[in-house]
C-alpha cells in the first residue's frame, strides 16, 4: 500500500511538473516548500534559488530585478505590509496578477487549517488581451455616441445631458450660470458658394478655436448644423458678456483658409442667464430669443436676453 501511495504521489508530481498551470506550497511561516516549473516561470528564478525562500524575499527580489509580478509601488516594504493583510485573510482567495513582461495570471490561494498554503497560477493573457480589446471597442462606441463626428466636441445629446446635470448642481448651490448659443453668420452662403466640404472645414476650425478659448470645465457642444452651445457655471452677467465678446472677436479676427482661399467668418451670440428653478429648455429658449435678436439687428453681435434674472 505504501508503495502504491508513493507511486501515485510521484505520478501526481510528474503531472504537476509538466502542467501549464503553476503550483506551489508555502509553509505556515510563509516559506516556499515546493513548486512546479510553471510556477517558477512566473518569477524567473531557478528552483535552487526559489525553494526555501520566504514569500517576502521572493517579492523583494521581483521588485528589485523588475522580473516577474509587476509591483506598482515606490516602497516595497509598504507594499508587502498591504499584501500581508490580505493573504490568509480568507481560506480561499482569487486575484489577477500582471507580469512585467506583459503576461497575466489568475492566482488562487487555498489556506489549510494548519496554515500551509497551496498557490495555483493560470495564464490568462489571451483572455486579458481580448478583454482589453472589448473594453477599448466599448470605449470607442461610447465616444461615438457622445461626440460629434465632424467637430470632435460633444454632440447635442451629450451636451444637453451635461448641462442638465450642471444646472441641477448650480441650482442646489445657488450659483450663477450662463448659457450661450453661437451661430455662424451666413453659413448657408458658405456652403452654397464653396461647397459643403468648405462648410465642414469652417465648423471644425471654429470648434477647435472655441474649445481652446474656454475653460477646461466649461461645457461646449454642437447642437445642430452651424449652431453651438456653451454653458458656464459660476458665471455672472458681466463675465458672461466678456467671454462671449472675446469669442465673437476671436472668430471675427481669425483667418479661415479653405483650399487656399481666405474667408471672413463672424458669429452671432445669444446669452441666457439663470432664472429661479431654471431648466435647460428655458435657458435654450431665452438664448434662442437673444440669438434671433442678434441675427436681425445686424449679426456679428452679442445679445443678452433682457428678461433673464441671475441667481
Amino acid at each position: 500500500m505504501k508503495n502504491s501511495f508513493k507511486y501515485y504521489a510521484e505520478k501526481l508530481a510528474a503531472f504537476a511538473d509538466v502542467s501549464r498551470d503553476g503550483y506551489a506550497i508555502l509553509t505556515a511561516d510563509d516559506r516556499l516548500l515546493c513548486a512546479n516549473r510553471a510556477f517558477m516561470d512566473v518569477f524567473f528564478v531557478e528552483e535552487s534559488k526559489l525553494i526555501g525562500q520566504y514569500f517576502s524575499d521572493i517579492m523583494r527580489n521581483a521588485f528589485h530585478t523588475s522580473k516577474g509580478p509587476r509591483i506598482d509601488a515606490d516602497n516595497i516594504d509598504a507594499w508587502l505590509n498591504r499584501v500581508q493583510q490580505l493573504r490568509r485573510s480568507r481560506d480561499f482567495r482569487l486575484f489577477e496578477v500582471d507580469l512585467v513582461d506583459g503576461r497575466w495570471f489568475l492566482f488562487s490561494e487555498q489556506t489549510m487549517p494548519d496554515g500551509e498554503m497551496l498557490l495555483q497560477t493560470k495564464d490568462i493573457t489571451k483572455q486579458k488581451i481580448m478583454e482589453q480589446h472589448l473594453n477599448e471597442h466599448a470605449r470607442r462606441l461610447t465616444d461615438l455616441a457622445l461626440t460629434d463626428e465632424l467637430t470632435q466636441i460633444a454632440n447635442r445629446r451629450s451636451f444637453v445631458a451635461s448641462v442638465q446635470s450642471e444646472i441641477t448642481r448650480c441650482s442646489r448651490q445657488q450659483c450663477a450660470m450662463a448659457f450661450f448659443l453661437l451661430d455662424i453668420d451666413h453659413f448657408k452662403t458658405i456652403n452654397d458658394t464653396y461647397g459643403h466640404q468648405a462648410g465642414d472645414a469652417v465648423l471644425r476650425q471654429l470648434a477647435a478655436l472655441v474649445k481652446r478659448t474656454l475653460r477646461e470645465y466649461d461645457i461646449f457642444g454642437r447642437i445642430d448644423g452651424e449652431e453651438f452651445g456653451v454653458f458656464l457655471s459660476q458665471t455672472n452677467r458681466e463675465t458672461a458678456e466678456e467671454v462671449a465678446e472675446r469669442l465673437r472677436q476671436l472668430i471675427a479676427h481669425e483667418a479661415f483658409f479653405i483650399d487656399g482661399r481666405e474667408l471672413n467668418i463672424t458669429l452671432s451670440i445669444g446669452i441666457a442667464l439663470a432664472r429661479d428653478k431654471t431648466s435647460f429648455e428655458q435657458l435654450y429658449a431665452d438664448a434662442d430669443a437673444a440669438l434671433y435678436q442678434a441675427k436681425h439687428s445686424g449679426r456679428n453681435k452679442v445679445i443678452v436676453a433682457e428678461y433673464c434674472i441671475i441667481l
